[in-house]
């Protein structure tokens, strides 16, 4: 179970820490100015998406593609329910506090850039051919291609 979940748990973290600095970032450092707000929120959106092109890379190296969609969607539903609803607490304001139409952007934007940059991992990861899939294929080609002993008879 441990092997299981806590990558999830790890990678639900890391994105929702992503989050927290820029949120910090953006209460220390933007102060009142609106275009720097949106600035720094794009950024760590942006960041967000960044960080799941490695992370889809690496997962789906390791499993079968059922599993990585399954297991990094949960990670980013879970790091994006965070965000949107812990998250505002880190800024100083309560979540509901503009409105409910922005909670519900803000998921579909994580969300949205997540997708986007796992999807570019796992594209350049099934490009170079390294993907489970591919290295199941590459196995099975060398098993079946490689000849039996011969029998010598005398």
């Amino acid at each position: 179970m441990k092997e299981r979940w806590l990558p999830v748990g790890l990678i639900a973290g890391g994105l929702f820490l992503v989050n927290v600095i820029a949120r910090l970032v953006v209460r220390f450092g933007a102060g009142s100015d609106d275009d720097k707000q949106i600035t720094i929120g794009l950024w760590a959106l942006v960041a967000v998406g960044a960080v799941m092109i490695p992370v889809a890379f690496w997962y789906a190296r390791r499993h079968p593609m059922i599993r990585v969609v399954g297991d990094l969607g949960i990670a980013v539903v879970v790091a994006c329910l965070l965000a949107v609803l812990v998250g505002p607490f880190v800024s100083g304001v309560s979540p509901l506090s503009n409105g409910v139409g922005l909670v519900f952007r803000q998921f579909f934007y994580f969300v949205g850039l997540s997708a986007i940059g796992a999807v570019l991992g796992l594209l350049g990861l099934m490009t170079m051919g390294l993907d489970y899939k591919s290295q199941s294929w590459k196995r099975y080609i060398e098993r079946t291609d490689s000849k039996p002993r011969r029998v010598v008879k005398r």
